[in-house]
């Protein structure tokens, strides 16, 4: 498989069917394979070559785009990385990825010059800035300049085959041990034909994405549109009125979420399920969605929903939205060409109805971790792929997600899993979001603890609320100890809730 064969492809026989949109930018198949060539004959003349590294830390944009169907092209590798990142992180990662170039947003400019001598292989004149006045900076090049004069003509064929790298991308952002994910064009093409199938995506599907595009979630939509040749409208921002206009304006088919911005979406004042009517297709991904939001979804939208739970090192399954309204709990089952399993501490696999440990295997699975041997052999065992993950199978095979091995609470010896509370918290009719977590306790060993954001105007203070938690939890070992109450929660880049965060901030209050 070469991916990079795709959008050549669609200019040449769609040329001017609308593929790309960004802003006020509308591009053809046509003008955007053009402005691709440019990036990639530019980055060929500054003797970048198949099998090179370009680190990108850009925020959704033109440019960001661009370098994706460029590195399809030409078989430079990109490494795409959070704008969260602080200065420790960028040089950790930077320096891992053996970088030969960096493209950034302008704001990083001062950062990068601070950190200029510990980032390993990038060249001296391979600083590019994007957006804003890059050209006051020394040391950096536009990204305007970078392509100056550049032709928009094909590059030379890169000879480009299943085992190319395509990408790699960084699953940590912090210090410590980075752990860069592989993925080939034997993988990224597989993103495209398995989610195009099971989306039921078409040459006249329209599709927008508002969250970042940094994350491996957008491949979810990203490859499967440029393999049919729709068109993809980006957002630069996650805005839940923006998401809500412009889905009723361009008549948008497609779209992936994570919880935090469907729940954005539903709570909106201006949501209203006769302005998405055009929608064939809302995908859960990230995490799991609470019951409650699934069940909202498929009365306001029925046969809508999707939802999609998987690893970004290549395992997943997919609740179709013919079955999002009889398996509202699960996440659905294995792709054709995928497979999973359910196995104990020892590795056996389980019946169906018994919680153990999520593995899987398929075609999209990584070839390893990025200079990490010893990482891959401990995250792939006997050609399965362990998860970390809690869950089980029911009789017809559809996967349940119990939880995440490392924030399982153990209280008293029994394990609590923060999901099943906060499944809970979400029927209360004040609160739009919970998370549950353990923290140290004395007696129990772990005590579980809940942070909520709630409805405006909501009158309920902590006590009421655990009180009522506590008279609704199944056991008694799932009653809450405490609870926070937030305005906001931290989330990364790509919109996940950072539970750790919430921890740390309560146990360090303590």
């Amino acid at each position: 498989m070469n991916i990079g064969t795709l959008l050549p492809r669609h200019a040449r026989y769609r040329p001017d069917h609308l593929g790309f949109v960004i802003d006020d930018q509308r591009l053809s198949f046509r003008a955007f394979n053009k402005h691709v060539n440019c990036l990639s004959n530019a980055l060929l003349a500054q003797g970048l070559k198949k099998g090179d590294h370009v680190f990108a830390v850009l925020s959704n944009s033109f440019e960001l785009m661009t370098l994706y169907w460029m590195a399809a092209k030409t078989g430079i590798v990109i490494v795409p990385a959070s704008t969260l990142l602080q200065a420790a992180g960028l040089q950790s990662l930077i320096a891992n990825s053996d970088a030969a170039m960096v493209f950034a947003d302008v704001r990083f400019a001062e950062t990068l010059k601070d950190i200029r001598g510990d980032l390993g292989d990038v060249r001296n004149d391979g600083y590019i800035l994007v957006g804003g006045d890059g050209s006051s900076h020394d040391g950096f090049r536009t990204y305007a300049q970078l392509i100056e004069g550049a032709p928009g003509s094909e590059p030379p064929e890169a000879g480009l085959c299943d085992d190319d790298t395509y990408n790699i991308m960084y699953t940590s952002g912090t210090t410590g041990d980075p752990k860069g994910i592989i993925h080939t064009h034997y993988v990224r093409g597989h993103y495209c034909t398995t989610f195009a199938s099971s989306f039921r995506m078409h040459p006249e599907s329209i599709v927008l994405h508002a969250g970042s595009i940094a994350f491996n979630g957008a491949m979810l939509d990203l490859m499967p549109w440029m393999y049919v040749g729709c068109t993809y409208i980006l957002h630069r921002a996650f805005d839940a009125k923006a998401v809500l206009d412009g889905i009723e304006a361009e008549k948008v088919t497609h779209i992936v979420l994570v919880p935090a911005q469907i729940i954005e979406i539903v709570n909106h004042p201006e949501f209203d399920p006769s302005r998405l009517s055009s929608l064939e297709m809302i995908l859960s991904v990230g995490a799991p969605l609470p019951l409650t939001y699934k069940e909202d979804l498929n009365k306001a939208l029925p046969g809508r929903f999707y939802e999609l739970y998987g690893l970004t090192e290549g395992m997943c399954t997919v609740l179709d939205c013919k079955d999002s309204m009889t398996k509202t709990g699960s996440v659905g089952v294995p792709p054709p060409l995928f497979e999973v399993k359910i196995i104990d501490p020892q590795g056996i696999e389980l019946p169906a109805g018994e919680i153990g440990e999520i593995c899987g295997r398929s075609p999209m699975m990584m070839p390893g971790y990025y200079k990490r041997p010893d990482l891959t052999e401990s995250a792939i065992v006997d050609g399965w792929l362990l998860t970390g993950d809690v869950g089980y199978v029911d009789d017809d095979g559809f996967l349940f997600l119990v939880d995440r091995i490392k924030d399982m609470i153990i209280s008293g010896g029994v394990n609590v899993y923060p999901k099943d509370i906060e499944e809970v918290l979400g029927g209360h009719d004040d609160i739009i979001e919970a998370a549950v977590f353990g923290v140290p306790d004395e007696k129990w060993g772990e005590k579980p603890v809940a942070a909520v954001r709630l409805k405006d105007g909501s009158a309920s203070d902590a006590q009421a609320l655990i009180k009522w938690t506590n008279n609704h939890v199944g056991a008694k070992f799932q009653r809450l100890a405490d609870l926070l109450i937030l305005d906001e929660f931290p989330r990364n880049m790509a919109g996940k809730t950072l539970k750790r965060e919430i921890r740390q901030r309560y146990v360090e209050a303590l």
